[in-house]
């Protein structure tokens, strides 16, 4: 039996929100939980490059709010909003409601574990070597302050006739902790050998109470 449990869903709750905010009954929750997936499939797909490390649904009785966290605001927004408004467009021959589409700027793209995890694939499509790409991304974490970071790939590394897991693990990462801030993001490379899977932990803390405990790894 797996002993597996998903970072962001042990906490959903408890200290980490729900990335898709709404109510349906029995005849609408398996179409509109379809849609929910056809709406960030479609998102991340026609802004591949802007860095978006989550996209949260919010669905009323008439319209449906998307916000997207994304490294490159600019991108989403395009001159004067017309991405925006491309967005708008190509998502009302998904959902039949009102579309509202908020962005929201990451400010520190190099802890977000989504992007780093996509950025390590990206280089591993342009046939970087891995051992390289995990070692820059966890040297990056680090200096822009995360706790602890965890890499896992997963694949024929380095054009290897055998897939194997290679793994790096800098500082803490208490996985167990409900309190703790780990961040998880997964990629794909699709390289020439085949699929190489990337798993990104990254740890930036205690979350921070409304009492003011301390951030840290020992608070």
């Amino acid at each position: 039996m797996g002993q597996k449990v998903h970072p962001y869903g042990f906490r959903v709750g408890i200290t980490k929100p729900w990335l898709s905010t709404w109510v349906a009954g029995k005849s609408d929750y398996g179409n509109l939980l379809v849609e929910d997936r056809k709406i960030r499939d479609f998102i991340k797909g026609k802004m591949k490059h802007a860095g978006i490390s989550r996209i949260t649904i919010e669905r009323t009785s008439d319209e449906v709010r998307i916000l997207i966290h994304t490294a490159r605001p600019a991108i989403v927004m395009g001159r004067h909003g017309t991405e925006r408004e491309r967005l708008r467009d190509g998502l009302s021959r998904i959902t039949d409601k009102k579309t509202v589409i908020d962005v929201s700027e990451v400010q520190n793209p190099e802890v977000e574990s989504q992007l780093v995890a996509e950025s390590i694939a990206e280089q591993l499509v342009r046939r970087a070597s891995f051992r390289r790409a995990m070692r820059r991304a966890v040297t990056s974490a680090v200096q822009n302050g995360a706790y602890g970071v965890k890499i896992r790939l997963g694949g024929r590394l380095g054009g290897a006739d055998m897939g194997r897991v290679e793994t790096t693990v800098v500082g803490s990462l208490p996985l167990h902790t409900l309190d703790a801030d780990v961040d998880y993001g997964f990629a794909e490379a699709n390289t020439i050998y085949g699929v190489t899977g990337v798993k990104v932990w990254i740890y930036k803390g205690k979350i921070v109470k409304e009492d003011g405990a301390a951030n840290g790894p020992d608070a």
